[in-house]
């Protein structure tokens, strides 16, 4: 049975992670871009979906458990 607690440590991790891993990819992505090289795009769309990406990975992890 899974506790209350995971649930919320489950949150704070993948919030935690999720917005380390997003924002990294955003600020790269945008120095690119100011600087002139289109390649940053390749970093800066995918930044919102990459940051769901470790808290999709804990929940699965934490369902295997039940």
């Amino acid at each position: 049975m899974i506790t209350r607690s995971e649930i919320i440590w489950l949150g704070v991790s993948a919030g935690v992670m999720g917005s380390l891993i997003g924002g990294m990819m955003l600020g790269i992505g945008m120095d690119l871009i100011v600087n002139g090289q289109p390649l940053g795009w390749l970093l800066t769309l995918p930044g919102a979906p990459a940051s769901a990406l470790p808290g999709w990975l804990l929940a699965r992890k934490l369902a295997r458990n039940l």
